[in-house]
């Protein structure tokens, strides 16, 4: 016993103690320390900050104004969304309902106040089809087709917004309507309609146009959501035979998606042997081959 005591008399032993002691205390006091930054075993839900289709989002601003949870949002895109406020909060990572910590960082896409301009193609001397295409791609519309005396049929001759002449190269808003000028060659031949029923909007329009018709006036009787409406009447109706001059007009009528049955109404269309005789289904504007007028 008294060997242990005088060992730890020594100078030596009692300065590797205290350097031990102090070496511990220094280990708890960081690991209480990363404990606390960290915040380890306090996890939250994430909110719901984004656009949803059953909620209406946020601003940043509110979104930081109101949240428990110290949450810093950096902005990584703002993309225009027609019918949206500027600055809704469209996108969020984490999403929501995901297990974060406080003060987490959240990285958002927000709605833009006003889309960029874009750059008008040059459509002139391309082939309807070809033109139609080029609008759509270039994240625009189309709109009226006007057909003039021309001997290179289907040939497109000029590019209007509101009556005017567009030139390639000009800027030009996304969505706006194209209208196009196209040649009309001898006046002879026609075209069959395309069978538009079961088929979106956007869908319908461009199987118009790609076939050098134009989109009529379009019912939309109790349809809350024009974006998933689809076609349950065409007026003139698909046979597959009748032919059609340029520049036609089909009208359309259209239905909640929600509320259509698309396959009956299809099988219900093709029984009437008085508007079907041959098979109605047109490819996609995609699969489409160059067409010989």
């Amino acid at each position: 016993m008294e060997k242990i005591k005088a060992f730890f008399k020594k100078q030596w032993v009692r300065h590797l103690l205290v350097m031990i002691g102090i070496s511990v205390v220094l280990l708890l006091l960081i690991s209480l320390f990363i404990k606390l930054y960290a915040r380890q075993g306090k996890e939250y839900v994430m909110p719901q900050f984004a656009l949803t289709d059953s909620t209406k989002g946020v601003t940043v601003e509110a979104a930081e104004n109101d949240n428990d949870l110290d949450l810093e949002f950096v902005i990584l895109d703002s993309i225009y969304t027609p019918g949206v406020n500027a600055g809704i909060i469209l996108t969020q990572d984490p999403q929501a309902g995901t297990m974060v910590k406080k003060g987490r960082k959240v990285y958002v896409s927000v709605a833009a106040a006003s889309a960029a301009d874009l750059i008008m193609p040059e459509l002139t001397g391309l082939s309807v089809r070809q033109a139609v295409s080029e609008i759509y791609a270039s994240g625009l519309k189309v709109g009226t087709l006007t057909f003039v005396d021309d001997p290179f049929k289907n040939n497109v001759k000029e590019q209007r917004v509101g009556g005017r002449i567009i030139y390639a190269g000009q800027k030009v808003a996304p969505g706006t309507m194209i209208d196009l000028v196209v040649g009309n060659g001898d006046g002879s031949g026609g075209v069959s309609v395309p069978f538009l029923i079961g088929k979106t909007a956007e869908q319908a329009r461009r199987d118009i146009h790609a076939l050098s018709l134009n989109v009529g006036r379009e019912h939309w009787n109790g349809v809350t959501d024009k974006m998933k409406a689809v076609v349950y009447r065409q007026e003139p109706d698909y046979t597959g035979v009748n032919k059609y001059p340029f520049g036609t007009s089909i009208e359309l009528w259209y239905i909640d998606a929600s509320d259509a049955d698309v396959q009956k109404m299809i099988s219900d269309f093709k029984v009437d042997s008085s508007k079907i005789i041959e098979n109605p289904e047109l490819p996609d504007i995609e699969d489409l081959e160059e067409m010989e007028w």
